[in-house]
């Protein structure tokens, strides 16, 4: 189904969900987030994948957030992200440290309906002692002296992230970005924005094929030209890099924060 009202998308986003989101380079709908924070959606417990950025600090400085399972949030070249540093320190939310190929394991297991992945890098990570949930165990497969990190399943309740084109039968083409089928397959409600709907089918067509996401996975799809902005979004449009500067010293007190936010343009003009 294709909606253009991103508001009623939104009301997906329920109390105490599961949310998963993109790294910013593999399509953030930064359309999503201020109908979100219209809603008043709280506590909400994040999955970065793998990282986070400019919405997850949004969302942070609104109020919304209870948790976020990260291995970064930063707002690359403008710096640490001011609201999740800032809420860290106060303790206002929990952090549930990661790393990259963690939080992808545990997307794996999720799909696959296992309920963990084991994993072997994080032997010797400090990591391992802030992670109740991260069990060491002795591979069953060997005669012992091999341990192993079994990584719980990461089943997020939603899933938000912007593409440069749908079909109108629901498929989504999001290319090469993987992680983002990823997160579709390991999520129960899968949300999608995206810049431009096409009349044939993207997965009738052999040269689009391979990068489709099909409408299977997907449960909402709303149209948002340049819902990444300030993100750049691949093939489409460069990051403005100037405006998450522009937030990032804005937001380094609350007070700026919510100047930005009540100001803010939802597209660049």
């Amino acid at each position: 189904m294709v909606l253009s009202d991103l508001r009623a998308m939104a009301k997906y986003v329920e109390p105490g969900i599961r949310l998963a989101l993109p790294v910013d380079y593999a399509g953030v709908s930064m359309a999503m987030t201020h109908p979100i924070i219209e809603r008043g959606t709280n506590n909400l417990d994040l999955v970065c994948v793998p990282t986070g950025g400019l919405q997850v600090d949004q969302l942070v400085g609104a109020g919304l957030v209870r948790s976020v399972e990260t291995s970064a949030v930063s707002l690359g070249e403008a710096g640490g992200a001011p609201r999740f540093n800032a809420a860290v320190k106060d303790g206002a939310i929990k952090l549930k440290d990661a790393t990259c190929p963690a939080i992808h394991a545990g997307l794996m297991a999720g799909q696959k309906g296992s309920p963990f992945l084991p994993l072997r890098g994080l032997i010797g990570s400090d990591l391992l002692r802030h992670r109740e949930d991260w069990r060491v165990i002795d591979n069953p497969l060997a005669d012992g002296g091999d341990p192993i990190v079994l990584i719980p399943a990461i089943r997020p309740d939603v899933t938000i992230f912007h593409a440069p084109m749908a079909d109108r039968f629901g498929n989504v083409w999001i290319g090469r970005r993987r992680e983002l089928a990823a997160m579709a397959y390991a999520s129960v409600t899968v949300l999608v924005t995206v810049e431009r709907i096409v009349d044939d089918s993207l997965l009738a067509n052999e040269m689009s094929a391979a990068g489709v996401l099909p409408s299977l996975y997907v449960t909402e799809v709303g149209l948002a030209p340049r819902g990444a902005w300030p993100y750049g979004l691949w093939g489409e449009y460069p990051t403005d890099t100037a405006e998450i500067v522009r937030y990032a010293k804005a937001a380094r007190t609350a007070e700026g924060f919510s100047d930005y936010m009540a100001h803010a343009r939802m597209e660049p003009a």
